[in-house]
């Protein structure tokens, strides 16, 4: 199961336990995050499209850790002319885990991993 939410002005695809790093939000780590801007959510044949969004469509993660990424250089150049500039940007992100996927109907959940001794 799968699901393809919107934040930060870009979409993700999404599953139960998959980690991944979105534009920076303002929550603690260790905090439970929503996401209700939900647009696809796949369930093996069962599949719910959005008309922008899926109707009771939610996902839910929780905040694992903030950071910056690497940096990313800009340089502009003009050869014979003493032109050169440079800067850097370096990006802040969110690292989330995801817990559930919900709609109408449909309800996935982290797969819990047993420990054996």
């Amino acid at each position: 199961m799968y699901a393809v939410i919107q934040t930060g002005g870009k979409q993700y695809k999404v599953a139960p336990g998959a980690t991944l790093r979105i534009e920076k939000i303002l929550t603690a780590p260790g905090e439970t995050v929503d996401f209700n801007t939900v647009l696809m959510v796949v369930d093996g044949d069962n599949l719910k499209i959005g008309t922008p969004q899926v109707e009771g469509g939610k996902v839910s993660a929780v905040v694992v850790a903030h950071g910056r990424d690497k940096k990313v250089k800009i340089i502009k150049f003009k050869r014979r002319k003493h032109y050169r500039r440079q800067m850097g940007h370096r990006q802040h992100y969110t690292e989330v885990t995801i817990n559930t996927i919900t709609a109408d109907g449909i309800e996935a959940a982290t797969p819990v991993t047993e420990v054996t001794e």
